[in-house]
């Protein structure tokens, strides 16, 4: 893993987004992992190394994350914002096209990027995230995102066992490794999750409505790939049902008794994503020749 950074522009000056690398440089085939709301690039460690063997893959900290900046007072932490750090991290890497892994607000960076016309996204991968999120899974959202303080990291770690419930099959080492990525130290003995708290904003002002994303979705042509937790109140069977009638050709990977949003550190989703992604890699082959 190499780790890199490329410096953004915001309305305030810029900003430094932290990425890590995996796989060879010289791949020609790249692959963009993005992480949920409250979560960072180290999610995807398992992920990438496994995927690494046929891509370069690239996991950004969306800034207020992880190892990058967090933003200046006065910015908002918001989907442009991430659009235009995502372009910018495009150009950084000198590619025309990629293959976009998106949990929760991930999945809606690569379905807003993917709508646009000439889009680098050439297939996507979402995780557990669709056309349409309810106010109900917005608003408990909004109830965990924010401050925290924690006095040891134990009491952090079972907090997040409490918190991220479709993560409940993960290994004791795996949530070690979350803990060791998801945790800031704010002073001696105190600790918070690694982003900013200012994150909560967003969120607390979205809650009150539906997010409609049918007409951006409708734009999306390429090829998709939608895992589902079954029991995900973001990522409801109505709106699985309602994008399969738009898109007979989407895959659906579904997955029993697991809630929003699936960890893709289990074996299972990881050889899903890869099979996924070399059979439509194989069938573009097939078309082009």
């Amino acid at each position: 893993m190499r780790t890199r950074s490329v410096m953004a522009l915001d309305p305030l000056g810029f900003h430094r987004v932290v990425y890590h690398e995996w796989g060879s440089a010289d791949n020609d085939r790249v692959l963009v992992c993005m992480h949920g709301l409250a979560r960072n690039s180290r999610d995807f460690d398992e992920l990438a190394l496994a995927l690494s063997r046929d891509y370069r893959v690239i996991c950004p900290d969306m800034p207020g994350r992880g190892e990058s900046d967090w933003l200046p007072q006065g910015v908002n932490y918001d989907i442009p914002r991430y659009m235009s750090d995502m372009a910018t991290l495009l150009a950084r890497l000198d590619v025309d096209q990629v293959d976009w892994v998106g949990t929760s607000m991930g999945g809606i960076i690569g379905i807003c990027l993917a709508a646009l016309p000439n889009s680098p996204i050439r297939s996507m991968v979402l995780n557990d995230i669709g056309c349409f999120i309810g106010k109900e899974s917005l608003q408990r959202i909004a109830q965990y995102v924010g401050e925290h303080h924690f006095s040891s990291l134990a009491e952090l770690e079972q907090y997040m066992r409490k918190t991220y419930t479709a993560y409940r099959n993960l290994s004791d080492s795996q949530w070690q490794h979350l803990v060791r990525y998801g945790h800031r130290e704010i002073s001696e003995g105190d600790y918070g999750m690694h982003y900013d708290p200012r994150l909560a904003e967003g969120t607390q002002e979205a809650q009150h409505q539906d997010i409609e994303l049918e007409p951006v979705w409708r734009l999306v042509n390429c090829p998709q790939m939608l895992i589902w937790g079954d029991q995900s109140d973001v990522l409801t069977a109505e709106t699985v049902e309602k994008m399969q009638s738009i898109r007979p050709d989407l895959d659906l990977y579904r997955i029993p008794g697991i809630a929003h949003a699936p960890s893709l550190m289990e074996t299972e989703q990881i050889v899903a994503i890869q099979q996924w992604l070399r059979n439509n890699r194989a069938h573009k082959q097939d078309d082009v020749s």
